[in-house]
């Protein structure tokens, strides 16, 4: 099962969602404050049914809020960013090199999220 990992960084603190087997899958802004950054994850299992927005293909068809965005970086790898019902980013990806494995990870973040638990390093 998935987990939130929260942790303190120099100018505030943030989470990554870690699939069963330690992955990283998507990684949170950093919020001033640790009840901010709790809020950040409920929204995270609250918004991580959304549709997916393949900005990667040419005359995409928009999708409301919330979704996941997969577009392709300046170093040509696939990412997704999840965003709120609010329009506000949650949540972003590491770079994948093919869309595929991008896709992946946000069907392991719909898995994961729900039932992950938040734990403090």
């Amino acid at each position: 099962m998935g987990k939130f990992v929260v942790r303190e960084t120099a100018t505030g603190v943030k989470f990554d969602l870690k699939a069963g087997n330690g992955e990283v899958i998507a990684t949170s802004e950093v919020y001033t404050t640790e009840a901010a950054c709790m809020k950040g994850i409920q929204s995270v299992k609250n918004n991580c049914v959304g549709e997916v927005e393949d900005q990667t293909v040419e005359g995409f068809e928009k999708v409301k809020h919330p979704k996941f965005e997969v577009y392709q970086d300046k170093a040509g790898e696939f990412r997704f960013r999840l965003k709120a019902k609010n329009g506000e980013i949650i949540a972003t990806s590491e770079g994948y090199k093919s869309k595929a494995s991008c896709m992946n990870g946000i069907e392991s973040v719909k898995k994961n999220a729900p039932e992950a638990e938040p734990e403090k390093k």
